[in-house]
């Protein structure tokens, strides 16, 4: 066996090929009806709809709550090890509320 066996791509099968070619599309040829058509018109502006809820409010916010909540944690680690200061949270709960609420309010 040489090197350049060794970076050889093995070739695709011919029966591969024949489960990509068979796979649906979705051309609007493909709609037998006007009802199939408003159907997955409305389906894929319901998907953009949940991909802009994700993309602009969830994963902001999510950012947010978790880096806050990571800074906090390092300031703590840092103050601990560097001026041996020990930091305690009193109440966990109202912590964590306080950050979620900092992190919604200015979305």
């Amino acid at each position: 066996m040489s090197l350049s066996d060794s970076f050889a791509i093995p070739d695709v099968s011919a029966s591969d090929n024949d489960e990509i070619d068979s796979l649906p599309s979705t051309s609007t040829e493909s709609f037998t009806s006007e009802d199939d058509f408003d159907a997955q018109r409305e389906w894929e502006q319901s998907l953009e709809q949940l991909q802009l809820l994700l993309t602009m409010i969830l994963v902001p916010f999510a950012g947010k709550y978790l880096g806050r909540k990571f800074a906090y944690w390092s300031w703590a680690r840092y103050m601990e090890w560097m001026h041996n200061v020990e930091i305690r949270w009193t109440n966990k709960k109202t912590f964590k509320a306080s950050g979620a609420i900092e992190a919604a309010a200015t979305l």
